[in-house]
C-alpha cells in the first residue's frame, strides 16, 4: 500500500506547530488505540500509522528531512531498488499472493509464511501506569508486574518433553505445507495448503512437554522497571523495547507499551508545557503590595506583588513550567500565577466602621477604573 502523507495522517497542514502536532497525535492515539477498539480490526494498523507519523513530525531533524525529501528523507529504503526482493514497505509480496491464490501461484512466488520454522518475534503487550502530577513533571521509575509469555524452562522452548525432541513431519518434510495441482480454465495450477498432519508447524512432537503442553512458552509474572521521563503527559504511550512476550524459533521479544495516566493536582493545572495556578491575596496585600510565597513544582519561590494589583492580574514565572519531552534538560515551559483578590467576609462592627472611615478618605483618583466607567456612562447618555 502507498504510504499516506504524515501530515494527512494526523489531519494537519504542512507548517503545523509542535503544539498542534502533539495535540493531534494525542487525540488520534486515544481514538484508535487497539485496547479501546477491540471490535475494530483496522484500529491496530491506524494506530501504527499514527505513531509512525508522530515519530517523524515531532522530531525537528526528521521533520526537516521529510519536508524536503518526503519519505526518502526519513527512510532510505523507501522506493529503493531492492524493495521488491524482500517486500514493499514491510509487506512480503509472497504473502499477498499466498492469501489470494492459497499458495505459490504457478510456482512463481514463494512466501515466508511457507517456512513454519522461521524466527517469529513475540507479541507486544499493553499495560497502564497511573502516576501523580508531580511524578509526570519530574520523571519517575516504576516497577510494573506483568504476566507475559516466557520460554518454557523445562523444554527450552522446543515443546518436547525432556530427553526427546520434535521430529520432522514425514508428510510435508518440515515445510508445513503440502503442494498439489489442480486443473483450471488457465490449465494446470499448483497450489499449497497447510499440512494437516502437523498443523502447519513442520514438526511432530510425539511426547509434549508437561509444563507448556507443547507450546514452548509458559505465562509467568515478571517485574519490569520502567523509567518515565520528566514531562510525560496524560494519555501518552511509552514503548519499552524487548519487554513483551517471548518470540518463537529464536525470534526476539515483543515490546511493552505503557499507557500513561496522570492524576489531577489540586493546585497546579497543566496546559502543554506551561502550568497555571490561582493564588488568593487579601485586599490589603493587593492595595499595599506584598511579598508572597508562590508554590511551584520545584518548591516555593518569593514574588513581590506590586501595590495596586488588580483582580485577575497574571504574573509569569519563566522556566518554572514542565520539562519539554525530547528536548535538552532545562528546556521548560513557564508558570502563570492568576491573582484573585479575596474580599473579606463576616466583618465585625469595629471592622466595618474602620473600613467606612477608610473609604471616606478616598476619591476618584484612587479608583481609575470606576471613574473611567462612569465617565463613559455620562458621555453615552448626555
Amino acid at each position: 500500500m502507498e504510504k499516506r502523507d504524515y501530515y494527512e495522517v494526523l489531519g494537519l497542514q504542512k507548517g503545523a506547530t509542535d503544539a498542534e502536532i502533539k495535540k493531534a497525535y494525542r487525540k488520534l492515539a486515544k481514538q484508535y488505540h487497539p485496547d479501546l477498539n477491540p471490535d475494530d480490526p483496522t484500529a491496530a494498523e491506524k494506530f501504527k500509522e499514527i505513531n509512525e507519523a508522530n515519530q517523524v513530525l515531532s522530531d525537528p531533524e526528521k521533520r526537516a528531512k521529510y519536508d524536503q525529501f518526503g519519505f526518502s528523507g526519513v527512510d532510505p529504503s523507501y522506493g529503493g531498488g531492492n524493495a521488491w526482493a524482500g517486500g514493499f514497505d514491510g509487506v512480503d509480496l509472497g504473502d499477498i499472493f499466498a492469501d489470494i491464490f492459497g499458495g505459490g501461484f504457478g510456482g512463481g512466488f514463494s512466501s515466508r509464511s511457507a517456512n513454519p520454522n522461521r524466527a517469529r518475534r513475540g507479541e507486544d503487550i499493553v499495560v497502564s501506569l497511573d502516576i501523580s502530577f508531580m511524578e509526570a513533571c519530574r520523571g519517575v521509575s516504576h516497577d510494573i508486574t506483568v504476566n507475559r509469555a516466557e520460554e518454557c524452562p523445562d523444554c527450552k522452548g522446543t515443546g518436547a518433553a525432556e530427553g526427546t525432541s520434535p521430529k520432522t513431519c514425514p508428510e510435508c518434510k518440515g515445510k508445513g505445507v503440502v503442494t498439489f495441482q489442480q486443473r483450471s480454465m488457465f490449465g494446470m495450477m499448483q497450489s499449497q495448503r497447510p499440512c494437516t498432519k502437523c498443523g502447519g508447524s513442520g514438526k511432530i512432537i510425539e511426547t509434549p512437554c508437561a509444563k507448556c503442553k507443547g507450546k514452548g512458552t509458559v505465562n509467568m509474572k515478571k517485574t519490569v522497571s520502567v523509567k518515565v521521563p520528566a514531562g510525560i503527559d496524560d494519555g501518552l504511550i511509552l514503548n519499552v523495547r524487548g519487554q513483551g512476550n517471548a518470540g518463537t524459533n529464536g525470534g526476539g521479544r515483543g515490546d511493552m507499551k505503557v499507557r500513561i495516566s496522570v492524576r489531577r493536582d489540586p493546585v497546579f493545572t497543566r496546559e502543554e508545557n506551561n502550568i497555571r495556578i490561582d493564588f488568593p491575596i487579601t485586599y490589603a496585600q493587593a492595595a499595599l503590595g506584598a511579598e508572597i510565597e508562590v508554590p511551584t513544582i520545584d518548591g516555593p519561590v518569593t514574588y513581590s506583588v506590586p501595590a495596586g494589583t488588580q483582580p485577575g492580574t497574571v504574573f509569569r514565572l519563566r522556566g518554572k513550567g514542565v520539562q519539554k519531552l525530547q528536548r535538552s534538560e532545562g528546556d521548560r515551559g513557564d508558570q502563570f500565577v492568576h491573582i484573585n483578590v479575596e474580599v473579606p467576609k463576616n466583618l465585625s462592627k469595629k471592622q466595618k466602621d474602620a473600613l467606612e472611615a477608610f473609604e471616606a478618605t478616598l476619591d476618584e483618583k484612587n479608583y481609575e477604573k470606576r471613574k473611567s466607567f462612569f465617565d463613559k456612562i455620562k458621555e453615552k447618555f448626555k
